[in-house]
């Protein structure tokens, strides 16, 4: 028996999440299970880092496989992705030792919600974003938002950041939120504040000054269900001063999903990276 580990990104548009269910075929790892199984001529199970909601895309999910011996890694990816939908790609199948778990052996991931603040909405990235228009002339405020941020980061109870009440543990580790605004189509790496320096509070980034594509990517040690949504409407509440900064940290303290703020939609959503260790090699990175 032999474990391999893909590195698999998709357009989770039309799927119903990672997850395999009973009543559909539209499921990410249902697809692979079904094309890998056509391929070996038996049945597999492939694990994936996390289940990711219905509508969520991944540009690298990590996921694990179990074949019955070693194959060619060259001519498994090509026969697998001649067989997959176009809106779902394996980049790479490494040979990995016995035991490995992706969603177990998992250390760390990194997710990145994009918003559409502009008037009209972007076509050409509605399946990507979510489009949140803002008054003409105005940006969401970035110095609230990381004020907000900061109450996040570290280890704390997220119970209030969840629509799962039956979850075994909400306690969670966030290790950075960075908000990115993008000017005319291009990232900005590192933003700057009206004196031209990096703009940095504890680790979160942004400017904030125009309606246009903003970015809040969180990284930490895991995350409950619809947990990266529920912060980002919160934080887009603090940005259109709908609450205060300070309210994050009495939703952490209270517990109360009432407490937080709304759940923004899937498509914006996208899973960026897998962490397995500390070095280079044991991240999985997307294109």
């Amino acid at each position: 028996m032999r474990t391999y580990q893909l590195t698999i990104a998709y357009d989770g548009s039309r799927y119903r999440g990672w997850q395999r269910q009973p009543d559909t075929e539209l499921t990410i790892q249902g697809m692979l299970e079904k094309t890998i199984g056509e391929m070996t001529g038996y049945a597999v199970e492939v694990n994936g880092s996390g289940r990711t909601d219905g509508g969520v895309h991944a540009r690298a999910q990590a996921a694990s496989v179990v074949l019955a011996g070693k194959v060619d890694d060259e001519a498994f990816l090509l026969g697998l992705n001649e067989k997959l939908p176009d809106d779902i790609r394996v980049f790479s199948a490494r040979l990995v030792k016995n035991g490995f778990h992706a969603r177990r052996s998992a250390r760390g991931k990194c997710y990145e919600y994009t918003i559409d603040t502009g008037e009209k909405a972007n076509p050409f990235m509605r399946k990507y974003t979510f489009h949140y228009p803002l008054t003409k002339g105005r940006g969401l405020n970035v110095l609230a938002m990381r004020r907000a941020a900061l109450y996040l980061l570290g280890t704390h109870d997220f119970a209030a950041f969840t629509d799962r009440v039956d979850e075994k543990s909400t306690v969670r580790r966030i290790d950075g939120i960075d908000i990115v605004e993008v000017a005319d189509g291009t990232d900005v790496a590192d933003a700057t504040d009206e004196t031209g320096r990096v703009a940095e509070f504890g680790g979160v980034k942004g400017t904030g000054e125009r309606p246009g594509i903003v970015r809040v990517r969180y990284k930490g040690s895991g995350f409950l269900y619809h947990m990266v949504r529920i912060l980002t409407g919160t934080l887009l509440e603090v940005g259109t001063g709908k609450r205060a900064p300070k309210s994050v940290k009495d939703a952490l303290e209270s517990g109360s999903r009432a407490d937080a703020g709304f759940l923004a939609p899937a498509s914006g959503l996208c899973l960026m990276e897998v962490y397995y260790g500390e070095n280079d090699r044991d991240r999985i990175s997307g294109f």
